[in-house]
C-alpha cells in the first residue's frame, strides 16, 4: 500500500482511545511517526505497543492539555526525539456535566473549557513555532457538530467546540503564507468511550435517531478524514470546518 505520510511526524492528543486511537493507527499505517499524547498513561502506552506492528517510531507522552506547560513540554519532547513536527491532531476532550446553564457548575465549566478549548489553543501556540522551523505543516482540530449548533444541557462543550472553529479560522489566516494549514473536523456522535460512558441505552437510541443515516459514526471514519487533511491531497483546504456527521447538520 502507498504510504502517504512516510517520514512525517504527527502528534495526536487524546490518542489512547476513540477517534485519537483510530487516527494514530491509520497515520502509522501510512508511514508517519506517532506521538501518542494522553493523560491516560496505561492506555496510551498500549497504543504505542499496538503501533509497533508498523515500520514507524512511536512514543507516549503523558499530557494534561489544560496545562500549558505540559503541552509545551509535549512539543519540545517531540522535536527532541524526531527533529520535526509535520502534523498535529488536537483531539483531546471531555464531555462535561449535563445541566442547564442556570444550574451548570462553575467547576465543570472551567474544566471543560480548559481541556476542550484552552487545550487546543495551547497546542496551536506551541505546535506552530515548531512547524515553522521546518517550513510548515498541517494542524487538524477536532471540533464537533456542536461547533455549529447548540445542544441543550451541554453549554460548556458547545461553547468550547464553537471556539475551536474560530481558533481554526484564525490560525489559517495568520499562517497560510508560511506553509501551515489549519482545519477543523465536526464529527457527529461517534461510537467512542466518551459517548458510551456518559449515555444509557435509551439516550444512545435517541442520539442515534438524530442522524439521517440512522446510525452513529465509527472512529475509523473520522480518522480517514484526518488522514486526508494531513496529506497534500488536501493542499488547498485551509481554514475549513468539515462535518462528518451522517447528515446531522443537513436537517
Amino acid at each position: 500500500m502507498e504510504q502517504l505520510l512516510k517520514g512525517k511526524t504527527a502528534i495526536i492528543t487524546g490518542a489512547s482511545s476513540g477517534i485519537g486511537k483510530s487516527t494514530a493507527v491509520l497515520l502509522a499505517k501510512n508511514g508517519a511517526n506517532i506521538v501518542v499524547a494522553d493523560i491516560d498513561e496505561k492506555q496510551g502506552k498500549a497504543v504505542v505497543e499496538k503501533l509497533k506492528t508498523h515500520e514507524i517510531e512511536s512514543i507516549f507522552i503523558k499530557v494534561d492539555t489544560s496545562n500549558a506547560e505540559d503541552v509545551s513540554n509535549m512539543v519540545n519532547a517531540t522535536m527532541d526525539k524526531f527533529g520535526s513536527l509535520d502534523i498535529a491532531v488536537n483531539n483531546a476532550g471531555v464531555g462535561g456535566e449535563s445541566a442547564l446553564i442556570g444550574e451548570y457548575s462553575v467547576e465543570s465549566w472551567d474544566k471543560t473549557i480548559a481541556i476542550n478549548l484552552s487545550g487546543v489553543f495551547y497546542g496551536m501556540k506551541y505546535q506552530i513555532p515548531a512547524m515553522l522551523k521546518n517550513g510548515g505543516g498541517t494542524i487538524i482540530n477536532m471540533a464537533s457538530i456542536l461547533g455549529q449548533v447548540g445542544f441543550a444541557s451541554s453549554c460548556a462543550y458547545v461553547a468550547a467546540k464553537h471556539g475551536i472553529v474560530g481558533l481554526t479560522k484564525n490560525g489559517a489566516l495568520e499562517y497560510a503564507k508560511q506553509g501551515i494549514r489549519v482545519n477543523a473536523i465536526g464529527p457527529g456522535f461517534i461510537k467512542t468511550p466518551l459517548l458510551e460512558n456518559n449515555l444509557d441505552d435509551e439516550q444512545m437510541e435517541q442520539i442515534t435517531s438524530l442522524h439521517p443515516q440512522g446510525r452513529l459514526g465509527e472512529p475509523d471514519e473520522i480518522a480517514e478524514l484526518v488522514l486526508w487533511l494531513a496529506t497534500e491531497k488536501s493542499s488547498f483546504v485551509n481554514g475549513a470546518y468539515l462535518p462528518a456527521d451522517g447528515g446531522y447538520l443537513a436537517q
